[in-house]
């Protein structure tokens, strides 16, 4: 397997698999900020977290993600989720996707921490050679704390998905490469250090 199950731990947060006694944790985590509510995004709510789980567990049974929840140090709470999905290890590629936060929780240090430890068991562990994001053209937010990581847009895919209202999104991609790793790293350890 490319993808094996794993804890990362870093100075705020610990990333552990996701599992399905999970559900209540996450909705109550995304109740903070109503998160659910974002049209551009998909944050579970309590009518969706079933299925939300369901999907990335058979998706890290497939091979192709492994899902964790964020959890907060001081508090030993669930306070987000975020995965490694559309892993590809013919080809050393994987995505970062699927990442949110509880609204008291953003704009710290933790999205940086969390990415770090990520990409860093990315390209150190799994040796692969890009790690991509991908965004909704609308979700100014996540573009730009995308771009902060120093991931570069590849470019936009556009009328890529249907969403469950049948409008379609355009999708921004971007990605940070194995040659690039190492200043994007010295990047966020300079940011984390800045908190």
């Amino acid at each position: 397997m490319f993808l094996k199950e794993i804890e990362l731990a870093s100075h705020s947060v610990t990333l552990i698999p996701l599992r399905r006694e999970h559900a209540c944790a996450l909705v109550e985590a995304a109740s903070d900020g109503n998160l659910w509510e974002l049209w551009f995004t998909s944050v579970p709510s309590s009518a969706t977290i079933d299925d939300y789980i369901s999907t990335a567990l058979e998706q890290q049974e497939k091979g192709i993600a492994l899902p964790f929840v964020i959890v907060a140090k001081h508090s030993g709470k669930i306070i987000g989720s975020t995965r490694f999905c559309n892993a590809d290890p013919v080809n050393r590629r994987l995505e970062i996707g699927y990442t949110w936060y509880s609204k008291s929780d953003q704009r710290s240090s933790i999205n940086s921490e969390c990415k770090l430890m990520l990409l860093q068991h990315a390209f150190e562990v799994l040796d692969v050679i890009a790690v991509e994001f991908r965004t909704h053209w609308h979700n100014q937010q996540s573009r730009a704390a995308i771009a902060r990581l120093g991931a570069k847009q590849d470019g936009i895919l556009r009328n890529h998905q249907k969403i469950p209202d049948g409008a379609y999104r355009d999708t921004v991609v971007f990605s940070i490469i194995n040659i690039e790793w190492a200043a994007v790293k010295k990047n966020l350890i300079f940011k984390m250090n800045k908190y």
